[in-house]
């Protein structure tokens, strides 16, 4: 990648910061503007916590972001432990029978196409840049080229320390890895240790949960943290039925 291309985006993100801390959403604001975008989410999936969104720069992002953790589906749960997932228009038949309860939620919500860049230094995967647009339309060489140059910004900014915006001011900010949403991390506990499973599994039935509901994943969890919600193991007569 040019030195020169590297250059000029960062300088573009140090003018978005305006004397501040170079923080993600500014990092996020820069990578809206060079691709032609509409929104941006950033999410995280550390080995040891269940994926979360970390960051969303509107509504419209943070829905179809908390989409894809409540489904387990979509471009960007594949771009977590792979490589860029590009995809043009979400409606074609081939989205739709790959990710056939994200991709119609997703345009459902006013998302076309979704641009999932991986963040990732060496063999540390740290979670997914989301690029979303209202219209259908690929990204050309340049717009990719920047975008994955702004990707490898979002990782230095994340294992740079915490955020420094301020808490709670607005739940599309940054937060800090792994504190935006405990209650999915402590309800996924809880249910492991009700129905006697791994945690992998636990979550499982917490994202089905969510999903047979309609509802998102964090406020499932929020019941089952406080005791509104609890998950019971089938009986033996039904397994081995």
């Amino acid at each position: 990648m040019s030195p020169d291309r590297r250059l000029r985006l960062w300088a573009l993100v140090v003018a978005e910061a305006r004397g501040a801390v170079v923080a993600v959403e500014h990092v996020c604001a820069v990578s809206v503007t060079v691709t032609g975008a509409d929104s941006a989410a950033v999410a995280v999936s550390l080995r040891s916590t269940p994926r979360e969104v970390l960051w969303a720069s509107d509504r419209v992002a943070s829905r179809v972001a908390e989409l894809a953790v409540t489904f387990g589906e979509g471009p960007s749960v594949e771009a977590t432990s792979g490589g860029p997932a590009l995809v043009g228009d979400l409606t074609v038949p081939y989205c739709q029978a790959r990710w056939p309860a994200f991709a119609p939620a997703a345009a459902a919500s006013g998302v076309r196409a979704v641009f999932a860049l991986p963040l990732q230094i060496g063999g540390i995967h740290l979670g997914v840049l989301d690029l979303y647009r209202a219209r259908a339309g690929d990204l050309d060489g340049e717009q990719l080229a920047d975008a994955l140059v702004l990707a490898d910004t979002v990782c230095a900014v994340l294992l740079d320390g915490p955020s420094q915006s301020r808490p709670d001011e607005d739940r599309h900010r940054p937060a800090q890895p792994g504190l935006r949403h405990p209650e999915v991390h402590q309800a996924t506990g809880m249910i492991s240790v009700q129905l006697r499973v791994s945690v992998e599994v636990a979550l499982a039935h917490l994202r089905a949960f969510a999903y047979a509901h309609d509802r998102h994943l964090r406020d499932v969890a929020g019941d089952v943290v406080a005791r509104r919600l609890r998950f019971e193991p089938e009986p033996a007569a039904e397994r081995d039925s």
